[in-house]
């Protein structure tokens, strides 16, 4: 089992929160799910790996590929989920930072929602390791487009409690790629989502935050009801943006 010192104190919020996780959180769009097959060679007989793979939101996208997954999950209780949502995927309890796998052993990597967690130098340094030569990376996050005012309101609700927790936001996750010899500067491919949901997975999307699931029960439902008061019907769809940076890991020159 992963030490829990490795892992930022709010990510054990979502050990808190999986029903509610795999619930509300948003997949993924075709054209995104097409793009990342096409850029990271998905195919069978080739093998993928997907770090901080949650409850399987993206893995159960790109299974249809014919490729063969490797997910690392730290969380058991994630890990849990993503077994039962997906049987034959293998899961591996480990961190992106002490992967379990032999050098050049993988085909390519993905990161869906989880970089801004990873120590990223770390991160870059084992991935560096366990990718064959000029193998293709990919992280993906979707981003709310808070051009929509109850999303921008939903944003203003949910940001006062951050504190110190990593956001994709901030691009600090970038520092890593900048300070490696091992990848090239990641690329941004950007893919307009509407996600069809309803009031209630919206809640159910907000208190399964990282930082959010971690708050006392009274506050979580405060939390709660509020997000029922800024979202404006029971059937509704949330508009994001789905970024994809594609990297690869360098060639000798």
């Amino acid at each position: 089992m992963p030490s829990a010192a490795r892992i930022h104190p709010s990510v054990l919020g979502f050990e808190r929160a999986v029903a509610d996780y795999d619930r509300g959180r948003p997949g993924f769009p075709d054209a995104a799910i097409a793009f990342l097959e096409d850029r990271l060679l998905l195919a069978p007989g080739r093998t993928l790996l997907e770090l901080g793979a949650g409850t399987g939101k993206l893995t159960r996208l790109l299974a249809p590929s014919g490729v063969r997954i490797i997910a690392v999950e730290p969380l058991a209780a994630m890990r849990e989920a993503l077994s039962s949502n997906l049987p034959d995927v293998e899961v591996l309890a480990a961190v992106a930072e002490d992967l379990p796998l032999g050098q050049g052993s993988v085909g390519a990597a993905v990161a869906a929602q989880a970089f801004h967690w990873f120590d990223g130098d770390r991160a870059l340094s084992e991935l560096a390791r366990v990718l064959e030569p000029a193998a293709p990376i990919a992280l993906v996050w979707n981003v709310r487009d808070e051009s929509v005012p109850w999303i921008r309101e939903l944003t203003a609700l949910i940001e006062p409690y951050r504190g110190d927790t990593p956001s994709h936001r901030s691009l600090r996750w970038m520092a890593a790629f900048d300070a490696s010899d091992a990848f090239l500067p990641p690329e941004l491919m950007s893919f307009p989502y509407l996600h069809g949901t309803t009031r209630e997975r919206i809640v159910a999307r907000v208190v399964s935050i990282s930082f959010i699931a971690t708050l006392p029960a009274e506050e979580r439902e405060r939390v709660a009801a509020a997000v029922r008061r800024i979202v404006p019907t029971d059937d509704v769809e949330l508009a994001y943006r789905t970024d994809v940076w594609i990297s690869r890991v360098r060639t000798a020159a």
